[in-house]
């Protein structure tokens, strides 16, 4: 389907914000988290399919409705003033109010076809730029914030790209700009007392909250980090979708006295921990097998801090939880809990409840007491926010420096978007029918690549979607495990996913 579909950009404009930014906000301040992040772009890709009979928009048409977008973008934009604005340093964003970058597009044929059978390499296309990958050039001053681009279909479905700065913008912060956005437009169509959500404005109070520094060292950021870890070859993207079921029956074999309530991304990440893992192994040599993988994954501080930030406070407020494992076999178990040894049984496993503690515990550090250390010890604070990335850059380079290949560590990064609501972003023409990353692309030539995991929601709001980024080989084993694969859908078409009924 997608190899015949052409995409065709029918107009390319600046949307400004319907009211000017006040002088004292013109220039916005990165905070210290911001620094920590690659100056990329964050990709959300949002499918509505055509809905004759929502009773708020029955009457509008493609071009009333590309209106009412722009219309309600640029009363959004007042309130999310950064976004209208161009990258001015590495340091801050100049709120020039020239506007977000916008562009049409159109498709002539139906959305459910290329939904059928999602082509993972085809959804760069719905986005308004290149997708950057986090060791390509950072964006430089003078770019847009943010680019939006509605790609209309034939059917009279729609999809919405929207690519935004990371600098000012992490995952949760980009949701609920989407949200407020979907809001602003479902008020200009909605007849008086319908319900919709409530418009909630941007909060840009993370530079307060957490002062940037400009001697910030550059080899302590996640940038520098990864670079340890960075591959050359050729990464392809698979998408692995875990349903309700699957999920109940990995959280029975995950839990143990110690984590007796496995969540679904904890399950999720255990699994893919586990066969990833193998997968190296079975990959590698009897020397290297021996070698540990190492995990991060990126904790959102937002429902951490005490009291939470709201979810409207925007930059980026994560870090990395970071744990250290080996693939243990049936006999051995590195660091077995004795607690957990009578709790497990023949409808467990000890593996996956292993590494389901040590998620847990990782990410259980990054709790209340850090985030408060991190605005309260100031420069002291910024030494202590440095330590954890520093200590796991050592580890990196003495097992490096050991190593017969020159490198001591695997490494697998997993980021979470579950739980953010954006199957909740109704524009007025429904809910998404699905919600996706911004792609996979797979050129002849080698390139470099990490090996990364973003799990997303499904749309029944019980499953979770892993966009898994691995070298070929790696990934090759890993889709030819029977284990595995008891377990997940591999590329299923998001239609085919039941919506969960209240």
């Amino acid at each position: 389907m997608s190899t015949s579909m052409q995409v065709k950009i029918i107009s390319n404009e600046c949307i400004k914000p319907s009211s000017l930014t006040p002088q004292h906000l013109r220039i916005h301040k990165l905070s210290l988290l911001d620094q920590l992040v690659p100056s990329t772009y964050v990709p959300t890709i949002l499918f509505y399919l055509p809905s004759s009979i929502h009773p708020i928009n029955i009457n509008i048409t493609v071009p009333m409705r590309s209106q009412l977008l722009k219309q309600s973008l640029s009363e959004t934009l007042t309130h999310f003033h950064p976004l209208a604005g161009r990258i001015k340093d590495s340091l801050s964003i100049d709120c020039n109010d020239e506007g977000a970058r916008y562009i049409e597009a159109e498709v002539d044929s139906n959305l459910s076809q290329f939904l059928n059978h999602p082509d993972l390499s085809f959804l760069s296309h719905f986005l308004p730029g290149e997708v950057i990958s986090w060791h390509e050039p950072e964006a430089t001053p003078g770019a847009h914030v943010a680019m939006m681009q509605v790609t209309n279909f034939a059917c009279g479905g729609f999809v919405l790209g929207a690519f935004v700065s990371h600098m000012v913008v992490d995952g949760a912060a980009l949701s609920a700009f989407l949200k407020a956005w979907a809001a602003a437009t479902v008020r200009y169509i909605a007849p008086p007392n319908t319900p919709h959500h409530i418009y909630t404005k941007g909060n840009f109070d993370a530079p307060s909250l957490f002062p940037q520094n400009d001697a910030y060292p550059r080899e302590a950021t996640m940038m520098a980090l990864f670079s340890h870890f960075l591959k050359v070859g050729n990464c392809v993207t698979r998408r692995i979708v875990f349903d309700a079921p699957a999920l109940a029956t990995l959280k029975k074999k995950a839990a143990s006295s110690t984590v007796p309530n496995p969540t679904r991304v904890e399950v999720v990440t255990t699994l893919l921990w586990k066969h990833i893992m193998a997968a190296f192994k079975a990959k590698s040599n009897i020397v290297q097998n021996q070698r540990p993988t190492l995990m991060t994954h990126m904790v959102n501080l937002r429902r951490r801090a005490v009291p939470p930030f709201s979810e409207y406070t925007m930059g980026n407020f994560v870090f990395m939880a970071t744990a250290l494992s080996q693939c243990s076999s049936n006999t051995e178990d590195d660091d077995q809990n004795e607690d957990d040894l009578d709790y497990v049984d023949d409808n467990r496993d000890r593996e996956l409840g292993r590494l389901a503690r040590h998620v847990r515990e990782a990410v259980s550090k990054l709790d209340g007491d850090f985030v408060q250390s991190l605005q309260r010890d100031g420069a002291r604070g910024l030494i202590k926010f440095c330590e954890p990335l520093k200590e796991v850059g050592e580890t990196v380079s003495r097992a490096g420096a050991d190593a017969t290949d020159g490198q001591g560590l695997d490494y697998i990064g997993f980021n979470s978007r579950c739980n953010l609501g954006l199957y909740e972003a109704d524009f007025g023409w429904g809910k998404p029918v699905w919600v996706a990353s911004g792609g996979a692309k797979r050129g002849a030539e080698e390139a470099p690549y990490l090996n990364m995991v973003l799990l997303m929601d499904t749309r029944s709001g019980d499953g979770v979607e892993a966009w898994v980024c691995l070298d070929e080989q790696d990934m090759a084993i890993l889709e030819g495990d029977p284990h595995f694969l008891a377990f997940v859908s591999l590329n299923p078409s998001p239609l085919s996913i039941t919506i969960k009924i209240p």
